[in-house]
């Protein structure tokens, strides 16, 4: 299996926050494997622009990332999302693929969804009381330390991307395990897993979208998975 194995953080997130705090890399690097984080452009320590424009193709940071060598990659809700993209463009690039955090409801678009982010991330101070819980949640990931607000949202009001049930995954033959909570709203996993030639499904019971990186089920079906346990 890849000694090398790519991390990307959901939206809100960053390689620090999601990977390193966990101890999810100490794992990986005590397998004897090479990790590699990626913060996505308007996370972490990435630049922070404002303009939606400016996040036309967030997987540009993890391909310049990558390794010569095809590798493992981890990716986390939107950071799983950017890498099934890119792993649809360039499938030569990767030897095996995680996608957490991510299931059917990937597959088509859901504006009045996303429109509620957008307005949770937007509404004013004075307001967040009327914030329904999904929209609470949001609002508090996008306010942590470190995050920009701003540029948070506007990674939400970025350029449409094609769903990824307009993706052609078929391309992507290497071994994919999709993991999802069984209380996740993107879920269930069985329709995306259907689009890949080669997937299969890990579903952690109790677990929501926002608790599945760190849950020990999670942790363990990725390192048997990419060779690290």
């Amino acid at each position: 299996m890849a000694d090398d194995v790519v991390l990307v953080h959901g939206w809100g997130g960053s390689f620090a926050t999601t990977w390193e705090s966990t101890g999810f890399t100490m794992l990986l690097e005590e397998a004897g494997k090479r990790v590699i984080g990626v913060d996505l452009l308007g996370h972490g320590t990435a630049p922070k622009p404002t303009d939606p424009a400016a996040y036309g193709s967030l997987g540009d940071r993890i391909l310049d990332a990558l390794p010569e060598a095809p590798c493992a990659a981890v990716g986390f809700s939107l950071g799983a999302i950017t890498l099934a993209r890119l792993a649809a463009e360039h499938p030569d690039r990767f030897e095996r693929l995680v996608l957490a955090g991510i299931g059917g409801g990937t597959l088509t678009p859901d504006p009045d969804g996303h429109e509620r982010i957008i307005r949770a991330l937007e509404a004013p101070a004075d307001a967040l009381g009327d914030l329904d819980a999904t929209g609470r949640l949001f609002r508090q990931y996008a306010e942590q330390p470190g995050n920009d607000l701003a540029a948070l949202t506007a990674v939400m009001r970025r350029p449409a991307a094609a769903p990824l049930g307009e993706v052609d995954l078929s391309v992507v033959t290497c071994p994919v395990l999709i993991v999802i909570g069984d209380r996740d709203f993107s879920g269930p996993a069985e329709p995306l897993a259907e689009r890949f030639p080669n997937a299969t499904v890990t579903t952690l019971r109790n677990v929501d979208h926002f608790a599945t990186t760190e849950s020990f089920d999670f942790v363990d079906a990725v390192l048997r998975f990419v060779g690290a346990a």
